[in-house]
């Protein structure tokens, strides 16, 4: 797999649930902020285009949950672009228990977004900026048979 870009978690009790668990739709913040610590420290450029008339429309978001975590866990957030289009991105999000220098996949989530443009009563889809693929491309998932070793003994390329 390809590098992720990561945030990291203190989990509060202001992101539990009466029973002490992390509440669900945590998950789903915490997806939005890694996208948005993303655009402020990977592409800039995008910052003042949303300030214009880019918008990025969330279309899709989910979650599957492996394991509960609670108060005071550590988590990673990592984010990797799975799926680039003309107009639309899509990400995956792992969410990481760190403990101990061990590491947990306690959620692995995904979020598709369109890019549109125009006011907000007549938004169009609009072509991925450029800068934003730029800022994406070291972050790509790559199938797990690259680079790995075959038969013949040659390597696998892109």
């Amino acid at each position: 797999m390809a590098a992720y870009y990561e945030i990291r978690h203190t989990v509060g009790f202001e992101d539990t649930n009466i029973a002490g668990n992390v509440y669900y739709v945590n998950y789903l913040r915490w997806q939005g902020r890694c996208r948005e610590m993303f655009l402020k420290e990977m592409a800039p450029e995008v910052i003042a285009e949303l300030r214009g008339d880019l918008k990025l429309f969330t279309l899709k978001v989910d979650c599957e949950f492996f394991a509960e975590i609670t108060a005071f866990d550590e988590l990673s957030v990592r984010m990797r672009l799975e799926e680039l289009t003309q107009t639309q991105i899509q990400f995956t999000f792992d969410y990481v228990k760190l403990m101990d220098g061990l590491e947990n996949l306690v959620a692995r989530g995904r979020q598709r977004i369109a890019c549109m443009r125009g006011p907000n009563n007549d938004t169009v889809p609009t072509r991925v900026p450029a800068a934003l693929r730029a800022a994406l491309e070291p972050f790509t998932m790559i199938p797990e048979t690259v680079g790995r070793r075959v038969d013949s003994g040659a390597r696998e390329s892109r």
